[in-house]
């Protein structure tokens, strides 16, 4: 069936993608003219592994296209993925303007019977207000526009994996006619035994909510034994394999580090706790959730001064500016926040990221970007290891050392063993394992 796709971010574009796969002839829109004019230039306007090989076959295919007009987009389409953003607004509430906008313009073009699908993390209710825009927009139409809520459940940097071999489906919806269409539109992963959950649609609207939001919790929990282990002279990875082993807990997210961040977790949360607050529920863990989320970027400075006494003309070496791996995005990037505090204190600070370099100067003009993770440890007094980037596993830790002018690691996401950098002759800080001092004979 014909399939529109309004928003062309991570998750509209590995919509569109992974429902030209699928078989079905695809339309991604975008207000962005600058994005749609890369696309179909055939170049990608952001960093996702497998991404670009996913839309060239679509396109080359023939069964995916790019408009920057909407109506073009949406004309005889039997559905229309909302994959716009929902930025939080300054009260933490999820701006939802653009959700609505691209809802009312979908119901203005409309031609025929239409399943307008939520595809953006969204607060409970939000299905509800489309519908009474339908109506508003549109009310001789009203009875033929069915609103679905279907949550991605993508990760970044595995975006496209995870499109193809889900965990599982989510639909709400409130009508056979609606189920059934989303049931069509599935149908090659529903063949292959994906499981699918057929819900209402507030459920279904909470559950992509709730689900970010313990995994947000899984990883400040983590971070929180982190604090004490360090206080204990404990290690934080043994006793996250031992809670892991548990199958009630489960090991996934319960590494400890630099925290979260990216486009997800952070706004979700904000939006998920000010929901509660709007329906009457006192729901105080999500602030400290954030709470122990912030202070982990603050444990990593206070690691750097005490290594280093005094900040001013030291050169701090980043390495990782990206939120994780595999991806460019820098949103809510704990490397970055750590760039931040350093140069508030008078620090020199280098980062290198093998994507996302040019969107971190971008963002933080201050930073020096080095060519690679080398060049970036020339001359530093300190070496923050705050992105896992499979690169940095394979750095020459010998060369690292001979580069600096310190020989001082804050390993934020525990990549290094810390017998080989004790062997190595570092000052070796980790996130939750007893510290190796330097040695001061």
């Amino acid at each position: 069936m014909k399939l529109a796709v309004v928003g062309t971010g991570h998750v509209g574009l590995v919509t569109c993608g992974s429902m030209a796969r699928f078989g079905h002839e695809v339309v991604g829109t975008d207000t962005d003219t600058t994005k749609i004019e890369l696309l179909n230039a055939g170049e990608m306007p952001f960093f996702e592994p497998g991404l670009p090989e996913l839309i060239e076959e679509g396109v080359r295919e023939g069964r995916l296209s790019f408009t920057d007009e909407i109506e073009t987009a949406i004309k005889g389409a039997a559905a229309v993925f909302i994959c716009v953003g929902t930025p939080p607004r300054a009260s933490g509430e999820a701006n939802l303007a653009a959700v609505e906008e691209s809802s009312r313009t979908a119901i203005r073009h409309a031609t025929g019977p239409l399943l307008i699908v939520e595809k953006s993390t969204v607060p409970a209710g939000t299905a509800h207000r489309i519908k009474r825009t339908v109506r508003l927009e549109r009310p001789e139409i009203a009875d033929d526009v069915d609103i679905v809520s279907n949550p991605e459940f993508l990760r970044e940097g595995k975006g496209v994996e995870d499109a193809l071999n889900p965990d599982r489906i989510l639909v709400g919806a409130e009508s056979d006619r609606a189920f059934s269409t989303m049931r069509e539109i599935y149908k090659p992963l529903l063949d292959r035994g994906i499981p699918l959950f057929e819900t209402n649609i507030p459920t279904a609207e909470m559950a992509k909510h709730a689900s970010n939001a313990f995994l947000s919790l899984k990883i400040s929990f983590a971070n929180a034994i982190a604090r004490m282990c360090e206080r204990a002279d404990a290690d934080v990875v043994d006793v996250a394999n031992v809670m892991g082993a548990d199958e009630r807990i489960g090991r996934q997210f319960l590494n400890a580090g630099l925290g979260y961040g990216g486009s997800c977790f952070s706004k979700d949360l904000l939006a998920f706790g000010r929901l509660a607050t709007r329906l009457g529920y006192d729901f105080p863990i999500l602030d400290e959730i954030a709470r122990i989320n912030d202070e982990t970027a603050v444990s990593v400075i206070d690691k750097v001064r005490d290594a280093l006494w005094n900040m001013d003309d030291k050169r701090v070496a980043i390495l990782g500016l990206a939120f994780k791996p595999d991806t460019d995005d820098i949103r809510f990037a704990p490397a970055l926040t750590v760039a931040r505090g350093l140069l508030d204190e008078g620090a020199n600070v280098v980062g290198y990221d093998p994507q996302a370099s040019a969107n971190s100067k971008a963002e933080l003009p201050d930073l020096e970007i080095a060519q690679d993770a080398y060049s970036a440890c020339e001359g530093a007094h300190c070496l923050v290891l705050a992105t896992e980037w499979q690169e940095f596993k394979e750095l020459d830790l010998e060369r690292i050392r001979r580069e600096m002018r310190y020989p001082v690691v804050i390993d934020g996401r525990n990549l290094f063993d810390p017998v080989e950098m004790s062997r190595l002759g570092f000052t070796y800080y980790p996130t939750g394992r007893p510290q190796i001092p330097a040695n001061d004979s």
